[in-house]
């Protein structure tokens, strides 16, 4: 049983991701964003030096390598959950594309790449997680969690328009480009397994249910 957790900056991944792993007693595969040092220059970094020294290519190189990683990893052992994963890189890199951040050449590199590293994981013994946990919440909600989670380099304003072109694209993303599982979409406006503990219980029978219809063998 593997499963992906995804969704928008902000989302509550990494929480969600720890208590479905704590619960079903199941490895976690976290995001690296702490050791990441391209991170902070790509939110901090001016137009200029952005353009000039490639930060967002940089980024996504470097979250494509560490998410070919984790994924290769999981896919060698059951009942792993990863916190975003290698489908969702291309989501990020395509808006950032659109946006001009990243140039028509930078992606088709990129993309290259990417295929490249799927050819690879279609040889492993598990091809495909089992699962998408997609955390879906309103414009308002995911701009109040970024807050609260106090990352400095992601609480300028003029950081507002880049999530919510990221935010505005995400549904059609799982719906139209997500195909390597079936999808469970949980609305982070109602459940919030990190400020209401008693919400712990309401995610995880969701998360059961689905993993029983798919015929999947839960970890106790």
């Amino acid at each position: 049983m593997i499963i992906v957790i995804g969704g928008m900056i902000g989302a509550g991944k990494t929480s969600v991701a720890k208590v479905i792993g704590e619960q079903l007693k199941s490895d976690v595969f976290y995001e690296n964003v702490e050791n990441n040092d391209i991170l902070p220059l790509f939110y901090t970094a001016s137009p200029e030096e952005q353009d000039a020294k490639r930060y967002p290519f940089l980024l996504q190189l470097e979250f494509l390598s560490s998410r070919f990683q984790d994924i290769k990893q999981a896919f060698h052992h059951r009942n792993n959950v990863l916190d975003r994963s290698i489908y969702e890189d291309w989501y990020f890199c395509k808006v950032n594309n659109d946006l001009g951040r990243i140039s028509d050449m930078e992606f088709k590199i990129y993309e290259k790449l990417l295929n490249n590293m799927m050819e690879e994981l279609d040889a492993l013994p598990q091809k495909a997680p089992d699962l998408m946990v997609y955390l879906r919440g309103s414009f308002e909600t995911i701009m109040k969690r970024i807050g609260l989670r106090g990352r400095e380099f992601e609480q300028d304003e003029s950081l507002r328009n880049y999530y919510y072109t990221l935010w505005s694209g995400y549904d059609d993303w799982v719906t139209n480009h997500y195909h390597a599982s079936q999808v469970l979409t949980i609305d982070i406006d109602k459940l919030d397994v990190v400020n209401c503990p008693e919400d712990i219980p309401v995610l995880m029978k969701m998360v059961k249910d689905k993993l029983q219809m798919l015929d999947k063998d839960i970890v106790e």
